[in-house]
């Protein structure tokens, strides 16, 4: 059995945790239970069902710690687990940054886990892959996509009497249509944690549109350009930057968050004022796990607000060397927008480019988050409020820091996957002045 009820959990930490002889002892276990289908020139190519779980048993003398991991679960078992744990707590070198397992707390319920999507069964993937493919036919397209659910659950409990426990459910659908001749193409992503909200229809009528307007595409030269990034092109240059709201990294001066002479940049102002970026567990399209890793609980948090940096995160080593409050990392990101709709957005643009989507981003300089990749499935020419043509894919390399001084609006926000990360935002689509293209690909 994959998932563990909250009860289970804790039975099962409690009886590894009174095995431990250490000075302190934190024990967490994780299951996951997901299904999958992948599907590539219109037919189904794998499908399938994993089932995870797994222990893992820290414990430490003053400043040693060690960790063992197992997923037999006997009394013999969970006792040797324990054993090793100690030994090799007592053969590591001591950590000069470790601190105190943290005592209980209190912790919100989170929404995140929805029972139908629990419910899902490889029936429901087939039903949904099958959808997909039909429009990919009925539009004489070639489709490859992938769909995966699951469930998952986390629990921790520790010698200081903390305890938590979240449970979650998600389901990702990615999907890339071309010709036959491979000349257009068009993409499209989706996560949820309710199924309910999962339209492969409409994905993928979206990701056929790209790929049949996409063909015969005109070069233009490379320049700077007023830009439409879709969500999904929004969170892939983005997400550099979600990563970096970390007060050590800009303390340290290694963040784009670094101030020259030292120290970080809460309080500054960084980007326009329509930039709002914040956490909320609770967030209906987006919730997340109200406690983190490390035993503090998650609450609503501002870190850009109207273009000013109000918050950085802050582990409780580093809390406690800058003598200010832990604040932990997000467990999800949204950023504010407004009303207008991807097409209202085109409409007001008398000249510029749609970017469906954004790939192979690599970092080029850290401190500024200057950003090098390309784009692709589907990049198009503006002009007079309306779609002209289809254009040859750009290099670009931009700062989503500069990006975000230069924004001329800002839509209504959707829920977008990364797939290098398999994470999702809740980001609008932008309409940006000024994004430099320094190069034509032949990608298509």
């Amino acid at each position: 059995m994959a998932i563990y009820s909250k009860e289970e959990a804790q039975k099962l930490l409690k009886k590894v945790l009174a095995y431990s002889k250490a000075d302190e002892c934190e024990v967490s276990l994780s299951g996951d239970a997901s299904g999958n289908i992948r599907y590539a020139l219109n037919a189904v190519s794998t499908a399938g069902d994993i089932s995870t779980l797994s222990l893992a048993v820290s414990s430490t003398y003053g400043k040693k710690s060690g960790t063992a991991t197992i997923n037999e679960f006997d009394d013999a078992s969970l006792e040797k687990v324990v054993r090793r744990s100690e030994e090799l707590a007592q053969l590591a070198p001591e950590n000069p940054e470790y601190m105190p397992l943290p005592g209980p707390q209190e912790f919100k319920d989170a929404i995140t886990y929805v029972p139908a999507t629990a419910a899902m069964t490889p029936d429901t993937r087939a039903v949904a892959v099958a959808t997909s493919i039909k429009v990919a036919e009925d539009a004489k397209l070639e489709a490859a996509g992938f769909l995966e659910n699951s469930t998952s659950f986390y629990a921790i409990l520790n010698s200081k009497g903390m305890f938590a426990y979240n449970t979650d459910t998600n389901v990702n659908f990615t999907i890339t249509m071309r010709n036959a001749q491979g000349t257009g193409s068009g993409y499209a992503a989706r996560g949820y944690n309710d199924i309910g909200k999962l339209d492969t229809y409409s994905a993928t009528k979206i990701a056929a549109q790209k790929a049949t307007g996409s063909v015969d595409a005109k070069a233009l030269e490379p320049g700077k350009y007023t830009v439409i990034l879709e969500p999904v092109a929004a969170t892939y240059m983005m997400e550099n930057m979600f990563r970096s709201l970390d007060a050590r990294s800009a303390d340290e001066g290694r963040s784009f968050m670094s101030k020259p002479g030292g120290g970080n940049r809460i309080v500054d102002r960084l980007m326009d004022e329509k930039v709002t970026i914040y956490s909320d567990p609770f967030h209906p399209e987006l919730p997340a796990a109200t406690w983190s890793r490390d035993g503090i609980p998650l609450e609503k948090m501002n870190w850009i607000e109207k273009g000013v940096v109000k918050n950085l995160s802050y582990s409780r080593f580093w809390a406690q060397k800058k003598n200010v409050q832990p604040v932990p990392f997000p467990s999800n990101i949204i950023m504010e927008g407004g009303d207008a709709s991807l097409e209202d957005l085109i409409k007001s643009t008398e000249k510029g480019i749609l970017v469906s989507r954004l790939w192979y981003i690599r970092m080029v300089d850290p401190q500024t988050l200057l950003l090098t990749g390309l784009t692709r499935d589907g990049t198009f020419y503006i002009e007079n409020g309306q779609i002209k043509f289809p254009v040859k894919n750009f290099r670009f390399n931009e700062s989503p820091v500069i990006m975000l001084n230069n924004v001329e609006a800002l839509g209504k926000p959707e829920r977008s996957i990364s797939v290098e990360s398999y994470r999702s935002y809740l980001v609008p689509p932008m309409k940006i002045r000024d994004f430099t293209f320094t190069s034509l690909s032949d990608a298509v």
